[in-house]
């Protein structure tokens, strides 16, 4: 008896590892990839999966800037109190 060959089956709302491939170097280009984190995100065409992950993404990106802004201010704030003599 032979055994019937599975197939992958892409789902109509499944983003294909192509696509994931293309996507993550997309957005390793420096401003490229905000723009298309964006345009990911809030366009109504885009895959719900990818929306969300460029949400997410974007999450974390304002995320590390205000740790990085957080951080740049307290050291400034304690070499201006250190002064230099």
């Amino acid at each position: 008896m032979e055994q019937p060959q599975m197939q992958p089956r892409l789902q109509s709302n499944e983003v294909s590892f192509g696509e994931w491939f293309l996507t993550i170097f997309l957005t390793a280009i420096p401003l490229v990839g905000i723009v298309l984190l964006f345009v990911w995100a809030f366009s109504a065409t885009t895959n719900p999966s990818k929306a969300n992950w460029a949400k997410a993404s974007l999450a974390w990106a304002a995320i590390a800037i205000v740790l990085y802004l957080l951080i740049f201010v307290v050291i400034i704030g304690i070499v201006s109190t250190t002064g230099s003599y």
